[in-house]
């Protein structure tokens, strides 16, 4: 898979790549179909363009990319059934990408915040908690280091 950038949005935060803007005639131009197959293509799921205020469909370049490789891949003999599968399962590792830096965000939170658990844990063990305020157990730290060493 290809890594994922972060493409530009506009102020509505819309993926620029997302954005309906090629009405059928274009889009048939762009990925060398002919108009009714995006239209079969359509009706079979494989691909959803936006619609404008005149029902006209509009395709964005994410369709256009998705129309070229159901190109590709009927070019190399694979029928549709099997173009939908393998268009599935595409999605499918991609959620699970997605899902994995989820958790690996995730990990990266949880391992500080354990960090910091283990060494506030160091500190309490180095200072008991023995019902004395802590200007008292910082009064007993210092007056212990100050010794001369020979206490047993």
């Amino acid at each position: 898979m290809n890594p994922q950038v972060p493409e530009p949005s506009d102020g509505n935060g819309a993926n620029r790549r997302h954005r309906p803007l090629y009405m059928i005639s274009v889009a048939a131009q762009l990925t060398g179909m002919h108009p009714q197959t995006l239209r079969v293509y359509e009706a079979k799921g494989l691909v959803q363009p936006g619609r404008s205020r005149g029902n006209t469909r509009l395709y964005s370049q994410a369709d256009i990319d998705r129309l070229n490789l159901i190109g590709q891949l009927t070019s190399e003999g694979i029928n549709l059934a099997g173009v939908v599968r393998i268009l599935d399962m595409a999605e499918q590792a991609e959620e699970a990408e997605i899902e994995i830096d989820r958790l690996r965000a995730q990990l990266r939170d949880m391992t500080r915040e354990m960090h910091e658990l283990k060494s506030r844990l160091t500190i309490t063990e180095l200072a008991p908690y023995d019902g004395k305020s802590p200007a008292e157990i910082l009064r007993g730290l210092l007056s212990e280091g100050s010794g001369d060493g020979a206490r047993s």
